[in-house]
């Protein structure tokens, strides 16, 4: 077993890797000596977009490795890959590495597909490796498909562990890890953008907790409760930050969107800075890179895209600005402006025009805002940074203090505890790249405290999705800004200037080694650790009976619809449509419930499976009528109904240990 992990992780790496290396002569003469960089995240979002068109097409989706491979060929022919050259790029292979396996080693610790949203992210997974299409099948609505959620970051993941061919249950725990590496790559890549020295700063907006964290260890909290706590400071909402979500291990898609994030802050900070030295064929590519990272943002988490969207104009505006003064000048420095978005419409157009989700119903006012000390034991650390670098203009403009009185008397502390670093910034009118970025992370928590998107949540977590979504690229945009002046005060303090020769390798070698170390050091397994990359192999000692019938299920070949019991979202039942990606008739109703409304008649299945279990003289026709081709019968289906089924009538495929498997008749 440990063999074939080994086998996989290496075959995962192989294909990022060949990505990588085909995607680097591409944007050479664009990005310089970063090229080799941005090829990582790059690579990975081209992969995707080829590789969803040709399930659109009903192609194999392992289809767009060609080209890479074309290139790797064509491009090792003509010298690109000189020893220099890639000697050159191995500081961006190691940024890649070295994240990637702290987070394999914390999810080989703990790797299950048992709790949280684990049991629907593999779902969607499974049913895209299973059946490749686009829209894919719905794993938990018979009939239906994933047009009402944006499922891109599973379609990716499916699509490298399809090309990899590593199963399901393993590339469930590659991902998170390749979601981090280019994350960081991502980040590093900006810090060469925005400091002189300790370009490695803005990577810690991964790895950083919030304030809530420090206080729930300082009480002496479990790590379990210092993790859950600190994401639940805000009353009835959530403020997940990255390096909680990444060792809460939900391969969900405000998890997966991180690297294009990192990836998008990049080529618009970078197109800010260097538009000038950029030829037209490189300012072409930047503005289409562009398109593409803004273009993936709503399949990957449609969330990011209301917040990335405005940042992408505000840079726009500013790149017109800075080389063009608003007029049509000869560098074109209105493309990233005119060409950008509409371009990233089109990209992923069939997208936009199958989804068909029931969406936002309105903005509502915030009619109870975040207590002050929650709000600081959030955003707390970022807060601080930003308001002492504004410290020299508040005592030579000490009346714009007065931009939080207005938040006060309106009953909005918390809004106005973020309003006086964006008052001081806004009145500075320089905007440098970090200030705007720290611009525009204040006006989202600032935003959130006075508005909130209306969904059905209900009443009590009424903006926990507002705030839950929104304040991670808030994170990204405050924490970038803020490490980017931490880095400048390091810088004007001189520390680091005269390290002794041959120790600048020390402390990149030492952090290294603590971030590796870190896993083994703190418990990250919340008790359900297993040591392995099989997501699924917790079953065989947790539920035998299911582990076996499930293994044989997946190795069933053909097109199928399954009727397992349902009980509710969030426990052990819908594991056989969750492990198998064949689609139930229902499965965690309230899941549905969320992406399909009323009109799902979610109620309706659920009444429907029981009659099937509990009616023999209705299972096979009830069965029919959604099209389904087997019957599970387990442990959970035995005690959550009276099952009374027409066995006579169904074909008996599979018993063993106490599960019953029937083909229902055509």
């Amino acid at each position: 077993m440990a063999g074939e992990l080994i086998v996989s992780v290496l075959l995962w790496l192989a294909v990022v890797k060949l990505l990588h290396l085909g995607t680097w002569p591409a944007l050479d003469r664009t990005f310089g000596t970063l090229s080799a960089a941005v090829a990582y995240p790059v690579s990975v979002l081209l992969f995707t977009l080829g590789s969803w068109y040709c399930g659109q097409l009903g192609l194999p989706v392992w289809l767009p490795l060609l080209p890479f491979l074309a290139i790797v060929a064509y491009a090792g022919s003509q010298g690109f890959y000189t020893r220099e050259r890639l000697r050159s790029g191995l500081t961006w292979d190691l940024a890649f590495l070295v994240p990637f396996l702290f987070m394999l080693e914390v999810r080989w610790i703990n790797p299950t597909i048992s709790y949280a949203e684990k049991f629907m992210d593999h779902a969607i997974l499974a049913s895209i490796m299973r059946q490749p299409a686009v829209p894919p099948l719905d794993p938990w609505y018979a009939g239906g498909t994933l047009d009402v959620y944006y499922y891109l970051g599973y379609w990716m993941s499916g699509a490298l562990g399809l090309t990899a061919g590593v199963p399901s249950t393993i590339t469930f725990n590659l991902v998170l890890p390749t979601v981090l590496g280019l994350a960081a790559v991502s980040l590093y890549a900006l810090g060469h953008l925005l400091l002189e020295r300790y370009r490695w700063l803005p990577v810690l907006a991964l790895f950083l907790p919030n304030p809530s964290a420090i206080y729930h260890i300082a009480i002496g909290d479990s790590w379990f409760d210092v993790l859950w706590g600190s994401t639940r400071t805000i009353t009835n909402t959530i403020n997940e930050y990255p390096l909680f979500s990444m060792l809460w291990g939900d391969v969900h898609p405000h998890v997966m969107s991180f690297f294009n994030q990192g990836l998008l802050l990049f080529l618009l900070v970078f197109a800010y800075m260097r538009w000038g030295t950029l030829t037209a064929r490189g300012r072409v590519i930047l503005s289409g890179l562009a398109a593409l990272s803004l273009g993936s943002m709503p399949g990957f988490n449609s969330w990011d895209v209301l917040v990335y969207a405005p940042v992408t104009l505000v840079f726009g505006l500013l790149v017109w600005r800075r080389y063009g003064n608003f007029s049509p000048d000869r560098e074109r420095s209105w493309m990233v402006l005119a060409v950008v978005p509409p371009l990233a419409i089109a990209t992923y157009l069939p997208f936009y025009l199958q989804l068909n989700s029931p969406g936002i119903e309105g903005i509502g006012i915030v009619p109870v805002p975040s207590d002050p000390v929650e709000f600081l034991l959030v955003h707390g650390l970022f807060l601080a940074i930003l308001t002492a670098s504004c410290v020299p203009d508040i005592k030579k403009r000490p009346y714009l203090l007065l931009a939080a009185v207005p938040f006060v008397l309106a009953g909005y502390p918390a809004a106005a505890i973020a309003a006086v670093p964006l008052a001081y910034l806004l009145a500075r009118r320089r905007f440098s790249a970090a200030d705007t970025l720290a611009i525009l992370g204040l006006l989202i928590i600032l935003a959130t405290e006075l508005v909130y998107l209306v969904d059905n949540m209900g009443e009590t977590y009424f903006r926990m999705n507002t705030v839950f979504k929104f304040y991670l690229p808030a994170w990204f945009l405050m924490g970038t800004a803020s490490l980017a002046v931490v880095g400048e005060w390091l810088r004007n303090a001189g520390i680091g200037r005269r390290m002794p020769a041959g120790t600048k390798w020390v402390l990149p070698v030492l952090a290294a080694a603590l971030l590796l170390v870190a896993p083994f050091a703190i418990n990250v397994d919340f008790g359900y650790g297993s040591h392995t990359l099989d997501g699924a192999a917790y079953l065989e000692g947790s539920h035998p009976e299911d582990a076996a019938a499930i293994a044989f299920l997946r190795d069933l070949p053909g097109d199928h619809i399954i009727v397992e019991a349902e009980g509710g979202d969030y426990t052990y039942y819908s594991r056989v449509s969750s492990f198998t990606g064949i689609p139930a008739v229902i499965g965690m109703p309230f899941h549905e419930y969320m992406w399909r409304g009323d009109e799902g008649r979610i109620g309706e299945r659920s009444a429907d499976v029981r009659a099937i279990y509990e009616q023999p003289s209705r299972t096979v026709d009830l069965a029919r009528a959604y099209n389904a081709t087997l019957l599970y019968v387990g442990a959970e289906e035995r005690e959550r109904y009276n099952v009374s089924i027409p066995t006579d009538t169904l074909e008996l495929i599979y018993d063993a240990r106490g599960v019953q498997i029937y083909r229902i008749p055509a």
